[in-house]
């Protein structure tokens, strides 16, 4: 489940210097099971299927804020992936982008907890992301994005099974696709082997012996 991963990544997020903070008071997985309980509680029935809350506000005392000062970017950047996750494998959708926000409630207290999940429409914006495979994203917009050895490529990989200019992400009014430039080894999606075919998000894309993940927002 994607909780359960979430969990196994923010033990290794809380390693060294965070660990200390973690020894008492409100966990930070405990916010990712209520973020995900407000998810399954808000759902509607839209014309896409299933719709889902993609806005949280996580309202925190100051004491539990102060604790969580250190990497609050990086711990809200794993809130949002548990919610992707969840909503891939209960087959939600979202109104708009995910993001999650933590902020201070000056009447709460150590521990407290108060999530406020909203469905924000409107159309979803030309963002989406590669998540490579050490974890870091590289950010898509309008622009087709190249991936390949070259360094002038936007999604350089350094992998000897990789062509040059291997293949293309592309943006149109429906979203993303990914194009095979002719490459040596071929582009794979979800294990199999494309020409060209649209983006989902949570695809899994191999790029020679390289697999990367798409996400569209």
């Amino acid at each position: 489940m994607g909780l359960q991963r979430f969990e196994r990544r923010l033990e290794r997020l809380v390693e060294g210097t965070f660990s200390k903070a973690f020894r008492s008071g409100l966990q930070p997985v405990e916010i990712g099971r209520r973020i995900v309980r407000e998810m399954d509680a808000g759902r509607t029935l839209g014309v896409r299927g299933t719709i889902v809350p993609n806005d949280f506000t996580v309202e925190l005392s100051a004491d539990d804020i102060e604790r969580f000062s250190g990497f609050v970017d990086a711990l809200a950047q794993e809130l949002v992936d548990a919610v992707r996750e969840h909503a891939r494998e209960e087959r939600y959708s979202f109104e708009g982008p995910v993001a999650v926000h933590l902020e201070l409630d000056e009447r709460a207290k150590r521990g407290d907890l108060r999530i406020r999940a909203e469905i924000v429409g409107g159309a979803m914006p030309a963002i989406g992301s590669i998540v490579m495979p050490d974890g870091k994203r590289v950010a898509l917009g309008e622009s087709t994005a190249v991936i390949g050895r070259m360094p002038e490529c936007a999604v350089t990989l350094s992998d000897p099974q990789t062509s040059r200019q291997h293949a293309e992400i592309r943006h149109n009014e429906t979203g993303y696709r990914i194009v095979d430039l002719g490459s040596t080894n071929g582009t794979e999606v979800n294990g199999v082997k494309i020409t060209e075919m649209p983006l989902s998000d949570g695809d899994v894309i191999v790029i020679g012996a390289t697999s990367l993940r798409f996400e569209e927002s």
